[in-house]
């Protein structure tokens, strides 16, 4: 499975504060808001990464993260042109996810939970058609809403409806068998003049090919779209950094996974060893 992280938003609602450097290398505590994206993927055991990105933002991104082959893994880079929706990553990132399945995962959002790698490993592995995560909260009608069956089959998706019939909602993660492409490809235009991801989960569902894996509890996540969502992630990662749940530390989650040798891990941790990201690297380590 590839991995596509879509991070093509020039963040034009944060202005003044991205105007020098684009929403998704917003630093979100101690580490690039990007970074939080590439840890989910690294979690799934992906290890090609395309990264889809605005015109003229290439430098940025490639002297944050290279071709990745410090982690163990490779990451290349696309222009979105024009800003088309959710759904024209299938489009723009075509060639490169040539003939395998994809997983797809927002530049501006942040996912946490104890068991998060045990369920983003279990969406690969038991991937027919395409798999979301129902994220439940009280109030779902500002989201896209969707209802499943006790077996985890999706069978109704709402956009931000007035009376809801479930309170799960899907956040910004997705999982899709390699025929995405080609739905991607007959979907029309939205109201808005975009391809949305929510016309391609409604095509999967109404194939009966989505599966929903619910999180009752636990999950943390943030969408960072906005200053205060921004600072409220900001936030949480201390708050739970502070608790030694260390969040997105890519270079460790490689580590981990034995992408990277030690001495190359201690390496990448010396390197950094003035700064708290560092010395956590360090402290792993030990």
């Amino acid at each position: 499975m590839k991995g596509i992280i879509l991070a093509a938003g020039k963040g034009t609602r944060l202005y003044p504060a991205t105007k020098a450097a684009v929403k998704p290398l917003l630093p979100v505590y101690d580490k690039p808001l990007i970074y939080y994206s590439i840890a989910v993927l690294l979690q799934a055991d992906i290890r090609d990464i395309l990264v889809i990105i605005p015109p003229g933002e290439e430098a940025g991104f490639k002297g944050l993260l290279g071709d990745g082959s410090q982690m163990g893994v490779h990451i290349e880079y696309k222009v979105q042109t024009v800003a088309r929706g959710i759904a024209d990553a299938f489009l723009v990132g075509e060639e490169f996810i040539g003939t395998d399945d994809v997983c797809l995962v927002l530049g501006d959002n942040i996912f946490y939970h104890h068991d998060l790698e045990e369920m983003l490993i279990s969406a690969v592995q038991s991937l027919e058609g395409a798999v979301v995560l129902g994220y439940r909260v009280a109030d779902p009608r500002p989201f896209g809403v969707v209802e499943f069956d006790e077996g985890g089959k999706a069978v109704s998706i709402e956009e931000k409806p007035v009376h809801p019939k479930s309170n799960y909602i899907i956040p910004g993660l997705y999982f899709y068998q390699n025929d995405v492409i080609k739905i991607a490809k007959g979907l029309k235009p939205s109201a808005r003049g975009e391809l949305e991801i929510t016309d391609v989960n409604i095509e999967y569902m109404n194939q009966g090919r989505l599966r929903v894996i619910p999180v009752e509890r636990g999950l943390t996540w943030l969408d960072a779209g906005t200053e205060d969502s921004l600072l409220e992630a900001s936030l949480t990662i201390k708050a739970l950094q502070k608790s030694d749940d260390y969040v997105g530390c890519i270079e460790e989650i490689a580590w981990r996974k034995g992408l990277i040798a030690d001495q190359q891990y201690k390496v990448l941790g010396e390197e950094l060893k003035t700064t708290k990201y560092g010395q956590h690297m360090l402290s792993c380590f030990k």
